[in-house]
């Protein structure tokens, strides 16, 4: 199929096929950009030539340590430069790069070394105490750890490892990277959350990684030279492949290493950031922001938000603000986002509530990925009324290779040639998906399905409340009905009934919340909240 009826000689060969990989983003970027600030990280500033040869002196650090092809570096490090530096150095030196949440506890920790066989952990030293209960829970070998020291937030070095800028400083600037002869090589392992048993082991190859990041560029309408703030934290989803893609563009990685609106609305007015992405709790912090933490700004910050679907209501009061938000979708095992809601000009006109529903939709597939499917239990893709809901499946380039020693759940996953990504969505009639619930997540109070997001979206508009998830809470009559948690705006109150009250006038009396809670909402590192917490509280209503 596609072949010529004659293709004698025509093979590939070294001249015409080279494996994709986004280490050869950085090798253009130094030749091209030399002097282009490259990474930033408070008074620290590295140009690309500078950049290049650091990653360069780590791959030659970890392959004098031992680390061979096929190894995994693990790192416990927030947003700084160590961190998107390890994001080439690692591969460069043929290993695999295991970037673990800093949020998780010891033992899911020592889980995720002994399980993906970490050689080497580059660990911040306010982690070393979590990597050293780690280890001591460890059944198998322990990896070395090298400390990467961080006096810019005043956290300094315990003095009993190898410190990083030392080793850099003792590794060889020219060692020859270690280029895959292959693209499905394995370039990174990242952990699923890890909320119903143990994490599993999301394996990326370079091919997904190249193109995940190449595609990227395309659906952000990004042009030569952005300044991109890490938000996102690297360690989730490889900080959904943006640190490989700036030098592509020849961009600067803003590091930040606290996510607070202050640091936010500085790094915008002072290195003068176009892009960055966050879940919507992030939107949520820019939005109810101090008058003292704001900053002015002249340009349109450029805005990834994923997660939980935004409520309109932030989405209508951020965009005024200077920030251009564009909603995209995806899981680790799809590298991070791989739907985008493409804007039509015909949208234009909308405004208020209207605007801001359209833009909360999950959208289409991003261009490294084949057209994103929802699915019934048949298998069968369901009709594009905006109304039924299936399971949203993906395939493309932009999907893991699987689970790391876990074939069945691999098989499972893969079932009928697609990921099955665990989540609810109707399909529109323009293929624009637009995600209903988690499937662990929707209510089923009396037979009827009640969306969590829903009732979400409409308390959110409340002008007290800063957050608020909703639940399934057991009931006798009902079989479960919708508890709402509820963060109130400093300053702020308003009783449960009021919120009740508030609701039962926009929504259907089944989807009305029967309880409301106020309390800080727990959340992961990455600003999801965690639904399964709360249910554990609402089961004791």
């Amino acid at each position: 199929m596609g072949w010529l009826s004659d293709e004698t000689g025509l093979e590939k060969c070294a001249a015409n096929y080279v494996p994709l990989t986004p280490l050869s983003f950085l090798h253009r970027a130094v030749q091209v950009y030399p002097d282009r600030e490259a990474v930033v990280y408070g008074a620290r500033r590295f140009t690309y030539a500078q950049y290049h040869e650091r990653v360069t002196r780590l791959a030659s650090a970890l392959a004098a340590m031992g680390v061979k092809p096929g190894d995994v570096v693990a790192t416990l490090l927030p947003n700084v430069p160590a961190h998107a530096e390890a994001h080439f150095g690692v591969p460069a030196c043929g290993a695999v790069l295991n970037t673990i949440n800093i949020r998780l506890d010891a033992n899911t920790v020592s889980y995720i070394l002994d399980h993906g066989g970490a050689k080497v952990l580059l660990c911040d030293p306010q982690f070393i105490p979590l990597a050293v209960s780690a280890i001591e829970d460890m059944e198998g070998e322990p990896p070395t750890i090298i400390e990467v020291a961080d006096d810019a937030a005043g956290v300094h070095d315990f003095g009993d490892y190898p410190e990083y800028e030392d080793i850099l400083a003792k590794a060889d600037p020219n060692f020859d990277w270690i280029m895959p002869e292959d693209e499905w090589e394995s370039i990174a392992l990242n952990y699923t959350s890890g909320t119903t048993g143990r994490p599993k082991g999301v394996v990326y190859h370079h091919r997904g990684a190249y193109l995940n990041a190449m595609g990227q560029v395309i659906s952000w309408r990004i042009t030569l030279f952005p300044k991109y703030l890490t938000i996102v934290p690297l360690f989730h989803c490889n900080g959904w492949c943006h640190t490989w893609m700036m030098p592509l563009v020849g961009g600067t990685v803003v590091c930040c290493r606290d996510i607070t609106a202050r640091n936010i609305f500085d790094a915008i007015a002072d290195e003068g950031v176009t892009h960055f992405g966050g879940a919507p709790i992030v939107l949520n912090m820019i939005v109810n922001a101090k008058d003292e933490d704001r900053r002015t700004f002249s340009h349109t910050v450029e805005v990834f938000t994923a997660g939980a679907p935004p409520a309109p209501v932030t989405l209508a009061r951020i965009e005024p603000m200077g920030f251009n938000i564009t909603h995209v979708y995806g899981l680790t095992e799809t590298y991070g986002p791989a739907t985008e809601c493409t804007w039509d000009a015909k949208w234009d006109p909308l405004e208020g509530d209207d605007r801001a529903a359209q833009k909360a939709r999950q959208g289409v597939a991003m261009p490294f990925m084949e057209p994103v499917q929802v699915w019934d239990d048949t298998h069968t893709p369901v009709p594009l009324d905006g109304k039924t809901q299936g399971e949203i499946v993906f395939r493309g380039n932009g999907v893991m290779k699987g689970y790391l020693k876990n074939p069945r759940a691999t098989r499972e996953a893969f079932q009928g040639g697609y990921f099955h990504s665990g989540d609810l969505a109707v399909q529109h009639p323009d293929t624009y998906l637009q995600i209903a619930d988690r499937a662990k997540d929707i209510i089923i109070s009396g037979g009827e399905n009640v969306s969590s997001v829903e009732v979400e979206g409409v308390l959110m508009r409340h002008p007290d409340v800063l957050l608020c998830a909703v639940v399934a809470k057991p009931d006798e009559k009902w079989g479960e009905v919708p508890c709402a948690f509820v963060e109130l705006k400093d300053g702020h109150s308003v009783d449960a009934e009021a919120l009740i009250t508030f609701a039962r006038e926009r929504l259907a009396g089944f989807k009305t919340p029967k309880a409301v809670m106020f309390r800080e909402l727990p959340k992961t590192s990455t600003g999801k909240i965690q639904k399964f917490e709360l249910r554990k509280l609402a089961k004791e209503l």
